[in-house]
């Protein structure tokens, strides 16, 4: 009877340790889960953070870029007005120089051309 007193004993020392063992387990796992969304959730905060600092550079930049493109378009028109001056200044001496240069023209013969004599 003692013996089995003594089993009976250490059979129920070993349930307990199992569910201690199965809590522990349990514990463990919660923990995880928790640590887990915690992590997504410090992840999603500074997600955030960064969106709006991005968007508030973005937004700081943006201004630069649309006066920097207005002064590029307003030089571009200058230069174009220049250019068209100058062809209309310009436009019947070079007119005149390329008419006498093409009616100018001198035949010979060429070069490769030998004489052929009869």
């Amino acid at each position: 009877a003692a013996n089995s007193q003594g089993i009976q004993t250490l059979l129920e020392a070993e349930k307990e340790a199992a569910k201690v063992v199965q809590k522990a387990r349990q514990y463990r796992v919660q923990k995880l889960k928790d640590a887990r969304s915690e992590a997504a959730k410090e992840i999603e905060e500074y997600k955030a953070s960064k969106d709006a600092e991005f968007k508030k550079f973005e937004s700081e930049h943006s201004s630069q870029t649309t006066s920097s493109q207005s002064t590029i378009d307003a030089q571009a028109k200058t230069q174009l007005a220049e250019l068209e001056e100058a062809v209309k200044k310009n436009r019947d001496g070079v007119i005149k120089k390329i008419v006498e240069r093409v009616t100018k023209s001198e035949p010979q013969l060429h070069q490769n051309l030998k004489k052929v004599e009869a």
